[in-house]
């Protein structure tokens, strides 16, 4: 059985381990800052109560789920986070209701869907922030253009997620941001992991819009790629994860691992990268 309603990424950052899923479901507040272990999630929307596996994510505004007919659906992940509330109320469809999410999306449906999901990102996505307040400009996806973003919520169902569009503060600060990053030098970053060096400059914490608490970070200073091809990165930083907690960093530790690193800006500050993953981590002596 295939459900018509859904909405399949054409392209999505796959989640392929526990941690990264941990990491990830941490962030949008699905699961607990000291949680070790994932749990199952279930998909409330459109009539359903079913499991359903988080696998990826298109950007922070859409996490990608798989149902148990294997088909995939983006939905925002507050939305799903609502959803696991056990006093979530999942409202009967009625037979008109059924037959009309059956039916064969018709053309001006699949091109809504076709512009929501496909539409590809031609600028710098921290400067193309549809309007959002400047501290959720932190969660976009790297600069490469290669995953698509969805604006508002996917689902369609949840226009409270979408947050304010338009405004003359809003619409001004994407305008300087593109001006200053004019001046800026671009750097092509690469797509899988790649050898690091880094020295910790800095614990502190960012607000996560998705949970109650903050998020704990780690900013670092004199950050490079060393291998495959050495580049000087600068700034960047990281989630003060679990697997960073057990090196037992302190501020001037210098770190070689291997990573991913993205274009992707920290809340309220200057740091432009951010370092995901890492692994095979030592610290110099």
């Amino acid at each position: 059985m295939t459900y018509a309603f859904m909405i399949e990424p054409q392209h999505y950052i796959p989640l392929d381990n526990d941690e990264e899923l941990i990491e990830k479901c941490q962030e949008w507040g699905l699961l607990s800052g000291k949680a070790t272990k994932l749990k199952t999630f279930y998909y409330k929307g459109n009539g359903l109560n079913t499991p359903c596996t988080i696998v990826g994510y298109v950007d922070h505004m859409a996490a990608v789920i798989q149902l148990d007919n294997e088909q995939k659906h983006c939905i925002h992940p507050s939305y799903l986070k609502e959803m696991q509330a056990s006093s979530y109320n999942v409202r009967p469809v009625t037979a008109a209701e059924t037959d009309k999410a059956n039916e064969p999306l018709n053309a001006s449906r699949t091109e809504d869907v076709a512009d929501t999901v496909t539409a590809s990102v031609a600028v710098d996505p921290i400067s193309d922030s549809d309007g959002m307040p400047s501290d959720l400009n932190d969660m976009d996806i790297d600069a490469g253009g290669s995953h698509s973003g969805l604006k508002g919520d996917p689902d369609g169902l949840v226009e409270e997620y979408v947050g304010p569009q338009g405004g003359t503060s809003s619409e001004a600060k994407p305008k300087a941001k593109t001006a200053s990053k004019a001046k800026s030098v671009r750097i092509d970053l690469p797509e899988g992991k790649v050898k690091m060096t880094a020295v910790v400059k800095e614990f502190t914490t960012v607000p996560n819009h998705f949970s109650d608490n903050d998020d704990e970070v780690i900013v670092y200073e004199g950050v490079a790629i060393t291998e495959p091809d050495h580049v000087d990165l600068g700034e960047a930083w990281s989630s003060h994860s679990a697997t960073m907690k057990k090196q037992e960093l302190e501020v001037g530790d210098v770190l070689t691992f291997e990573a991913k690193i993205i274009k992707k800006k920290l809340t309220r500050n200057p740091v432009p990268y951010k370092i995901n993953n890492p692994s095979k981590i030592q610290k110099q002596v």
